[in-house]
């Protein structure tokens, strides 16, 4: 937790309501997002009980499994769940084919521009994702012919589980969003981070009952009658006095045959889950007009830029029959993954402060930038060489701490394409600074090609500016050997493929 933030919380805890702690949205948020509510057995790693599941606020498609330890009615809840999810895929592909064969459609892979949107999937929260983590992966490997088949659209729903499970580990993305996480970064609560981890109890901080604050409102939240868990795990005394008889009823109706018994403990069990998963689902769309009420940074389009490739590549790789995702990365393909989403990583924290200065404060206070007003320019300045270049300098007074050094090289946010090395700091306490550190900077680039600076592109006289060390130059991409070069310290080249031997096809894929 950062300074500013712990101040936020403690400034929460005291208005009895949630306090911003940013000014613009980091995430996009899709005009027509899909919502996914879950819930699971207790006490199974991961046996679907039901999800609700839908685009329209108006219209939640319930689907439950009626007994989930029953191996054939997990598979045809997946194939129920695939019949929803995967048409609403389809609907962001501009062209006439389906995501299972791309018959008589163009390839995506040869197109020149991504699909002009992507779909993004919002879940309650980061245990949700683990539950779609574990169900694309037990369900992306089955067979469609022979023993045990399943539908087609079976492994198809895993494969695309998986893929958004995957990107919603590139923190840049947006595909699949935890709405707790996504709150939790945009607000900050007088409760604890894991208490944020509660999407009732955070979003009574952030918009409390008229008459209520968020202490009381988060204190409601915590009743499980009126308030269900957001899944997957369920209420403890709802599985022992409401689930657990339905369960033994529907049991008994299918030993017996006797289908009318039957049809009524599964409207019972179809009434008691809408009665846990509702009040959630309305939650969820609470959480979307919230944060799609923020204005939205000025990054996110570029971010959503990248999901939009990314959906487009993946229906390409479907579509031209690839291998599913593996069970586990090769060693070459785990350590391209870790530096990628390091490099992710490292990029978002630089777009995120230069596009909000609540998150740019958090740097002036460790010294990695500083704010503060130009009190002089020399916008003409020449520097002669074999040619004269233009080399203008500025004047900054600011009341933040600097702790460069002369020669460092430093970025304004409102100017990204321009470098400033510092020239001199002049401490407080001299008759020039009138108590203000003064910090001279050398301006270079993005100033046109002419030895007169184009109009705006120097800071004038009275301009706030704000300039930082963090920055996001281009760096090349890291060297890694490829798979059949893998060295034998990380256990050498995986096996040659061969026809049917599924676990070789995935680490060479």
């Amino acid at each position: 937790m950062t300074v500013l933030t712990a101040l936020a919380r403690a400034a929460a805890a005291t208005a009895g309501r949630a306090r911003p702690t940013k000014t613009v949205r980091h995430v996009h948020v899709s005009a027509r997002p899909l919502v996914l509510v879950a819930a699971q057995l207790a006490g199974e790693a991961c046996a679907p009980l039901a999800v609700l599941v839908g685009d329209n606020r108006e219209k939640a498609n319930l689907l439950a499994v009626y007994e989930p330890r029953d191996r054939a009615q997990r598979f045809e809840f997946a194939a129920d769940l695939a019949a929803v999810i995967v048409p609403y895929l389809d609907s962001y592909t501009d062209d006439a084919g389906d995501a299972v064969s791309g018959a008589g459609v163009t390839d995506p892979g040869d197109r020149a521009d991504p699909y002009p949107d992507a779909p993004q999937i919002l879940v309650p929260n980061l245990p949700t994702v683990a539950f779609l983590r574990l169900l694309g992966r037990s369900t992306r490997f089955r067979k469609t012919e022979g023993e045990y088949a399943v539908p087609a659209a079976v492994p198809l729903l895993g494969r695309w589980l998986t893929y958004f499970t995957e990107r919603g580990e590139v923190t840049p993305s947006a595909q699949l969003l935890p709405m707790t996480a996504a709150l939790a970064d945009h607000w900050a609560t007088g409760q604890s981070a894991t208490e944020d981890a509660n999407l009732a109890a955070l979003l009574g901080w952030i918009e409390p009952p008229d008459g209520m604050t968020g202490q009381t409102a988060a204190r409601a939240a915590e009743d499980p009658v009126r308030c269900p868990p957001a899944g997957p795990v369920t209420d403890p005394t709802f599985d022992n006095e409401v689930l657990a008889p339905i369960l033994q009823a529907v049991q008994e109706a299918a030993l017996t045959g006797d289908d009318a018994r039957l049809g009524r403990a599964r409207a019972a069990m179809d009434h008691a889950l809408r009665s846990q998963l509702e009040p959630t689902w309305a939650l969820m769309w609470r959480a979307v007009d919230l944060l799609g009420g923020l204005p939205r940074a000025a990054h996110v389009e570029q971010r959503w830029l990248s999901d939009r490739w990314s959906f487009t590549n993946q229906v390409a790789w479907i579509r031209q029959g690839g291998a599913p995702q593996a069970r586990r990365d090769s060693a070459v393909a785990a350590a391209r993954r870790l530096a990628r989403l390091e490099r992710e990583q490292q990029r978002l924290a630089v777009e995120r402060a230069y596009d909000d200065p609540l998150v740019m404060a958090e740097y002036r206070m460790t010294g990695e930038a500083f704010a503060g007003e130009v009190v002089a320019a020399e916008p003409d300045r020449l520097e002669q060489g074999k040619r004269p270049v233009l080399r203008p300098w500025v004047t900054v007074a600011t009341v933040d701490e600097v702790l460069f050094e002369p020669g460092a090289v430093l970025k304004s946010p409102a100017r990204s394409g321009q470098q400033a090395r510092v020239i001199d700091v002049v401490p407080p306490g001299t008759d020039a600074g009138g108590g203000r550190t003064l910090v001279i900077l050398e301006l270079k680039g993005g100033m046109g090609r002419s030895l007169t600076p184009q109009p705006g592109s120097v800071p004038a006289t009275g301009e706030d500016v704000t300039y930082t060390s963090l920055r996001d130059d281009f760096q090349p991409a890291a060297r890694f050997p490829g798979i059949q070069d893998t060295p034998w310290t990380h256990g050498g080249p995986p096996p040659e493929y061969v026809p049917h031997d599924e676990d070789a096809r995935e680490d060479w894929s």
